[in-house]
């Protein structure tokens, strides 16, 4: 929490002589030329927003919403969505086990962790108009922006689905009608390079072109100490066209883009939690249990890799050093493309305004799913692929002399997602189970444990061996009956290299329509009422087409297996304690052959949203306002064939429905003000208070995730923001948020009654800009910003929250440089996380490991130096 005070000192530091400028400007007595100039300078300051659907200004707009410019997210060196959370304090993004699948965004606590495909998120992202149906379907490297919109809570009205904790309003700079081009390089640490370059201008009076491109590479920050590879890389490149069409009634903006990326991401560091001491370097796999006090129930496997190889590294908080077993890798491949096209027509009374817009985005993973250097699981070539088409229309005029201000429109998705699933057991996988089951067996009784594969040789009986000799009953009818003599006086059937899931095939196909209208009904010209209300309507349309060789599942579903698991289940010798773990570990519900087969089911769901807010301006400098909103998240299917019923565990086997989840809804309250009380100063603030129903949560199980609605999640809190400009080249943003978000649900287990999960309670925010000028056509450039977040947990377990928790910490970044030739050439240098501040992205129970967890560690210092010319 140190560093929590030191910023808010710091805090306290920027306002202070900002005060004193002020009371310093009133004393001086300036030329009134130069008065003018400020004066003009303060005035363009102005910030337009179409957070409504309309260009408004950011302070006429009866909600909350953080505006950040094009400019000061360049400052903050912003190179895709992920980055603006530094600059927006209720804005919280991470990235789990995959960038392009696991990125989530996060507002006022609310948000969907998980990196399925088939979970929709809970923040919204338009690009330039157009929806984004995932987070990561919009991490390309961003053009250049003009400015990106943080709207806060539901936004079930206008921006529809899937906005249920709100949205991301992205705009980007559109053609120009004069010629005008730019490019800047930048070298940094960790050998990075990035090129942007841009171009535009017109072709006629009425029509204007724009290019856009970049290419960024970066080395990885973790290693891999067994290969010496490294992790978490940054390699990619987008190329974007635009072309605009302008008259005095009409306009219409064509946009193109297509992005690739090939990295290595992302690299997880077992915390080795649920070791009694760090093991590294063993020749083989065959390791005692780690009998932890921490995992009173199930010791965790000491993993040993390879012959050679380390098996889990040693662990200090903030390491970045994790080991992949031998030829594996965390190969990631995205290629995605788009075009849309947006028309604006001025009828004199009303302007349509139309968004069609297509994008395809593919996927391609490797992944080595056991986190360790130990054979045990993996992916190879998994592959996921989204298809939107999408349309939007609006018509918005006033009547009644203006005033009412009305908007009706519609909107269309149609979705096709694909996914192929491909996880294998490695070769060292029966050796793991064997390992656990030895270590779950062996007592004073029984000192060598037993096994059930045959891999840990001659020395370590079978596990069929231990029931004989513990059975009477077992051991009588087996000297009686040579069949059962045999079956259990011979291992087991274990899963060969490369067996698991063949392929598992999803495709869910989604429609979802929308009729909506917004009103703003002027009763006079301080007071204004806003009426909104949205129809949804959503089909779901799944096929799947699920294929898993595993010789283990099949043995337990054949009549000799049924009768192994029983006599275990009810050996008098208690062994039957262990007969869930030898299930679970040796037919994993991720590849339960069980489950094989062609099915198809679908879902139809329809919801009301809508919102009714009040504001009356005070006068021109203060705006106060309250409401209500209505939010939404649609239902869905949880692709991942783990979330199905087994008969082998008493259930009724798989279904369909059994992937289902429902949908999300939120009743959200929020009084606020805005204020201006000189061009200098401004202020706002904001209470909300939103109580959810059916929280979507990706819940870990022991071996799978599975889907879960919670019953309640109520999300409270306050956000201040304040914009200070003592001098026309100088400004301070400062924000701050406390979120207090619980769930109340038992389902929830260690969430329930909690913080949620990896949201602090306290954010603060803060970015100073100045931009003297030092000589004719010279100027310079000075940026501060940092975010300070206070305690969080990533996981709520009991046992993960000592070895995964963040104490407060704050991340700081700085820029500065100097422009000459009127502008037209720069150079910069910067610095990005200041004091290489540690912290945990995120964490998650690693699976069939019992209290072992990993976490996904933050990224080191960087810093560079960035060239630039512009014409």
């Amino acid at each position: 929490m140190k560093s929590i005070h030191m910023l808010l000192a710091s805090a306290a530091v920027l306002v202070a002589p900002t005060t004193a400028a002020f009371a310093q400007d009133g004393e001086a007595v300036e030329a009134q030329d130069t008065a003018v100039q400020e004066e003009e300078a303060f005035s363009d300051n102005e910030i337009i927003v179409t957070a409504t659907r309309r260009d408004q200004a950011a302070q006429d707009v009866p909600l909350a919403v953080s505006v950040v410019g094009g400019e000061q997210l360049a400052n903050a060196g912003v190179v895709d969505i992920r980055g603006i959370q530094q600059l927006a304090p209720s804005l919280k993004t991470t990235t789990g086990q995959s960038s392009a699948t696991g990125a989530v965004l996060n507002i006022r606590g609310i948000g969907t962790a998980g990196d399925n495909p088939g979970f929709e998120p809970a923040v919204g992202v338009f690009i330039d108009g157009v929806f984004r149906s995932r987070a990561g379907v919009a991490l390309a490297e961003l053009p250049p922006i003009e400015r990106v919109e943080v709207l806060r809570g539901p936004q079930g009205t206008l921006f529809g689905r899937n906005t249920s904790a709100g949205a991301l309003n992205i705009t980007t700079q559109k053609p120009k009608f004069e010629l005008g081009g730019y490019v800047e390089a930048s070298y940094g640490n960790f050998d990075e390079i990035e090129v942007k370059a841009g171009i535009t201008g017109p072709v006629s009076e009425l029509a204007a072109l724009r290019l856009d491109g970049g290419y960024h590479k970066r080395d990885g920050y973790i290693t891999d100490v067994n290969s010496g590879n490294k992790i978490n890389n940054i390699d990619r490149y987008f190329v974007r066209g635009q072309a605009l069409f302008e008259n005095d009634d009409v306009s219409f903006r064509l946009i193109g883009d297509y992005a690739k990326t090939d990295e290595v991401c992302c690299g997880a560091v077992n915390t080795q939690s649920g070791f009694t001491v760090p093991l590294t370097n063993t020749d083989n796999i065959i390791a005692r249990i780690a009998t932890s006090a921490l995992n009173p129930i199930a010791g965790t496997p000491a993993l040993g890799g390879a012959v050679g190889r380390v098996g889990t590294p040693a662990y200090t908080r903030g390491s970045r050093l994790m080991a992949v077993s031998p030829g594996r890798d965390l190969t990631e491949k995205v290629d995605e493309w788009g075009v849309s096209g947006e028309l604006n027509w001025d009828f004199g009374g009303a302007t349509l305004t139309s968004i069609t817009a297509y994008r395809d985005w593919d996927a391609r993973r490797n992944q080595d799913i056991d986190f360790s250097g130990v054979d045990r699981a993996y992916r190879d070539n998994y592959r996921t692929g989204i298809k939107d088409f999408t349309q939007e229309i609006r018509l918005q005029g006033t009547a009644f002399n203006d005033s009412v201000d009305w908007l009706v429109g519609g909107f269309y998705l149609n979705e096709k997602l694909t996914l192929t699933d491909t996880v294998r057991f490695g070769a060292q996988a029966n050796q793991y189970v064997d390992t656990i089951i030895r270590g779950l067996t062996t007592s004073a009784t029984l000192p060598t444990g037993a096994q059930v594969f045959g891999t840990l040789g001659p020395t370590v009986p079978h596990l069929g061996q231990v029931m004989l000799a513990t059975d009477p009953v077992l051991l009588g009818q087996a000297l009686t009956n040579p069949a059962t003599f045999a079956l259990f006086n011979t291992p087991i059937p274990g899963s060969v290299a490369g067996s698991g899931q063949v392929a598992d095939n999803y495709r869910v196909k989604t429609d979802a329509i929308a009729l909506f209208t917004h009103n703003i009904i002027n009763f006079t010209d301080n007071l204004s009422l806003t009426l909104g209300l949205r129809y949804n309507r959503e089909t779901k349309d799944i096929d799947t087409n699920l294929n898993s060789v595993v010789p283990t599942c099949s043995f337990f579903q054949s009549a000799n297996g049924q009768q192994w698991l029983s006599e275990l289940s009810t050996n008098p010798a208690g062994l039957g304690a262990v007969a869930t773990a030898v299930l679970l570990l040796g037919c994993n519900p991720t590849v339960n052959s069980e489950f094989n087969g062609i099915r198809s089911d679908d879902r139809t769901e329809t919801e009301f949203t809508g919102t009714a807010r009040l504001a009356y301006k005070v006068n021109e400098d203060v705006l106060v306002f309250g409401g209500y909103d209505r939010g939404y998240k649609s239902g869905g299917y949880n692709l991942d064939r783990g979330s199905f019923d087994s008969v082998l565990l008493g259930g009724d086997g798989a279904q369909l429905t059994d992937l289902e989840f429902g949908n999300e809804t939120v009743d959200s309250y929020e009084v606020g003000i805005k204020t201006n009380f000189t061009r200098q100063f401004q202020f706002n603030a904001s209470f909300f208070y939103s109580d959810f129903k059916g929280y979507q949560s990706n819940r870990f199980l022991g071996n799978s995730f599975v889907v879960l609605n919670y019953d309640k999640l109520v999300s409270k809190g306050v956000e201040l923001e304040s914009i200070i400009r003592p001098h026309p080249d100088l400004a301070f943003n400062l924000g701050y948020s406390y979120v207090d978000a619980k769930v109340t649900d038992p389902l929830a287990g260690a969430d329930n009654g909690r913080q949620a999960s990896n949201q602090p309670k306290h954010t603060i925010t803060g970015a100073m800009t100045w931009t003297p000028e030092i000589s004719a056509g010279v100027n310079g450039l000075f940026h501060a910003d940092f975010r300070v977040n206070s305690d969080a947990f990533p996981l709520n377990d009991p046992l993960a929250r000592r070895f995964t928790g963040n104490d407060g910490f704050g991340i700081v970044n700085l820029r500065a440089g100097i422009n000459f030739g009127d502008g037209k050439y720069s150079i910069e240098g910067y610095v990005e996380n200041l004091f290489d501040t540690y912290y945990n992205i995120t964490a998650f129970p690693i699976p069939e490991q019992g209290a072992s967890f990993a976490v996904y560690p933050s990224p080191p210092r960087f810093y560079g130096v960035k060239v630039g010319a512009k014409f």
